[in-house]
């Protein structure tokens, strides 16, 4: 169950023979659902073209079905990049939710929010939202953003045209554009580059301490499909899938 950015509440449940139920208020609201659980997204020319990959290889059997769920709006995707931006990702989530639980209405009947606009942040000074746990920098950006960049437009522009508009803005790197990208806009092409996971996976493959920027070395062979590979990379090195060489292992 989850509030709409389009109004009301959606909801989604998979039968036992797999198919996917979807329920919402209108056309909208499904709509925005199948995006959101990228239902019409056909990623098997992924799983096709790397299935022999040396990386990725062994895990996608186990992972095929894996897809990122999307956020309703691109406004709350770049609220969860600045929010991850070098800190935990436990600790991240937390202030998200206490800047939603402050920003956003919640619905009637349900302990929901209403996925955020840009209108929600806008109000907000940076000072403000440092009192919720978002570090000023941070906040700024934020507030920044939402004031000035038509966020939801994002999504009817070419991937790179996108990325490229939010890179010219202060306080976003390659990191958060991926989380953008990937979260907010729905599109696979862009890695999130930086990500302390692949860093972390990057080190081991290397056997030495690898800088953020090395792991777009990593994701470069991946081409299109950067995105997908990032989040897939980052499940099979958790579920210790990905094959680390023995001199890098020890």
């Amino acid at each position: 169950m989850a509030a709409l950015a389009s109004g009301g509440i959606g909801r989604a449940w998979q039968q036992p023979d797999g198919v996917v139920q979807l329920r919402a208020p209108d056309e909208a609201g499904v709509a925005e659902l199948r995006f959101v659980l990228a239902l019409d997204d056909d990623h098997s020319e992924f799983l096709e073209r790397f299935r022999d990959d040396p990386l990725l290889g062994r895990a996608l059997p186990q992972l095929r079905g894996v897809r990122p769920v999307r956020l309703a709006t691109v406004t709350h995707s770049l609220l969860r990049a600045v929010c991850g931006q070098l800190i935990q990702a436990k600790l991240a989530r937390a202030i998200e939710r206490r800047v939603i639980h402050a920003a956003t209405p919640v619905l009637d009947g349900t302990r929901l929010n209403t996925p955020p606009t840009p209108a929600s942040f806008a109000r907000f000074a940076p000072a403000e939202l440092r009192r919720l746990g978002l570090g000023a920098r941070r906040g700024a950006t934020l507030v920044r953003l939402c004031r000035s960049v038509n966020l939801e437009r994002l999504r009817s522009l070419p991937t790179a045209a996108a990325a490229d508009r939010l890179e010219r803005e202060r306080g976003l790197g390659p990191w958060s554009v991926g989380v953008v990208c990937l979260e907010g806009l729905g599109r696979f092409e862009r890695g999130v580059t930086g990500d302390l996971g692949l860093v972390k996976l990057c080190s081991a493959l290397r056997g030495r301490r690898v800088e953020a920027w090395e792991t777009a070395e990593l994701l470069e062979p991946y081409g299109e499909w950067a995105g997908l590979a990032s989040v897939y990379l980052l499940s099979a090195h958790r579920l210790g899938l990905v094959p680390i060489p023995q001199r890098a292992a020890a």
